[in-house]
């Protein structure tokens, strides 16, 4: 009980330290913004543009959707709306809890399929997400060699190396699992601690893996990346920056790049750090327009996310709070209960 309330409280202090930066970025990257012109800078904006980024926003989930789906296949036939449902309420409980709780949420109500055992759900997620990065790796190789960034972005440039050998370290290792299974199981000898959950993740990828269908979501992936650029676009053009597409695929890999960092939900405050860096010191953007295009910009592919994320919890007729307590629940048996 000691060590639990002890976690309890270095997680809230972890938490209050985030959301004191997160909010220190914000006013950091609104400063000298003229917030007041704002008002007419949305009533200029070209709403045919606006209104491509809010439909390519969606598009993006529901092709995530198909790669999930196609993901699982080898395990349990789904339907296409389980893994939507499922992806739009993470997506909601990232937006509004923090430390990025939609991620065991989603594969908490995909498991609820009695086919799918939750084990597994997360496996598959750790499989997207290194799909995601290696991919993501590829389009930063491009970038750098495409784009020049001043010495005050090197912080940028870092973490794109460092996203990069680890996503090589953890693609490496799986690929060690699943294809040299009973070799990793000898020389992970053992059912306590670490190991045991080890042993859980060789299992699940030995189901996941060997099919079809995990290669068919790998190239899967690369269009759900690359989706993500229109709706940065659709943005830029929208609020009337004649900016080329380049510019919306610099601000994607770097806004990915953004996400790895602990943040307040809705990656609120870096968001607009990085939006506003990148326009102006590598595409001499205005310094007060590039600051209230990062507010346009996050509201345009936050609030999409929040009126599906609502519209998928009410059809799941659950409570956020029940769903996340219950998701805590049984990610901590799955240890127990394989062994």
């Amino acid at each position: 009980m000691g060590e639990k309330k002890s976690r309890s409280v270095r997680s809230r202090i972890l938490l209050i330290v985030i959301n004191i930066a997160s909010l220190g970025s914000l006013f950091w990257a609104l400063r000298g913004a003229h917030l007041a012109e704002l008002k007419q800078d949305l009533a200029e904006m070209s709403w045919w543009w606006v209104a491509l980024a809010v439909v390519a926003d969606v598009s993006v989930y529901l092709w995530h959707g198909v790669r999930w789906q196609t993901l699982l296949r080898p395990v349990v036939r789904l339907k296409y709306w389980e893994p939507v449902r499922a992806i739009y309420v993470g997506l909601f409980a990232n937006e509004v809890l923090p430390f990025r709780a939609g991620e065991v949420l989603r594969c908490y109500l995909l498991a609820r399929n009695p086919l799918l055992p939750l084990s597994v759900s997360f496996t598959s997620a750790l499989i997207e997400r290194v799909f995601d990065g290696i991919w993501l790796s590829l389009c930063i190789i491009l970038m750098l060699r495409s784009t020049v960034f001043p010495h005050s972005l090197r912080y940028l440039v870092d973490g794109a190396y460092v996203l990069g050998i680890t996503v090589l370290v953890l693609a490496l290792a799986l690929g060690v699992i699943m294809f040299r299974r009973h070799e990793t199981r000898a020389a992970l000898a053992g059912e306590i601690g670490w190991r045991r959950q080890l042993h859980v993740l060789i299992d699940d990828l030995e189901i996941i893996g060997h099919s079809r269908s995990l290669w068919s979501s790998f190239l899967q992936s690369l269009p759900y990346l690359l989706l993500q650029i229109i709706p940065i676009y659709g943005a830029l053009r929208g609020y009337g920056f004649d900016l080329s597409i380049g510019v919306a695929f610099v601000l994607m890999i770097v806004l990915r790049l953004s996400t790895i960092v602990p943040q307040a939900p809705g990656n609120l405050g870096l968001f607009q750090v990085v939006v506003r860096e990148t326009l102006v010191k590598v595409y001499n953007v205005v310094p007060a327009e590039a600051a209230r295009f990062s507010l346009v910009l996050w509201g345009m592919v936050t609030l999409p996310l929040l009126i599906g994320g609502a519209i998928s919890l009410a059809v799941t007729e659950a409570k956020l709070s029940e769903l996340q307590e219950a998701a805590k629940a049984e990610a901590s048996q799955i240890t127990n209960s394989r062994t």
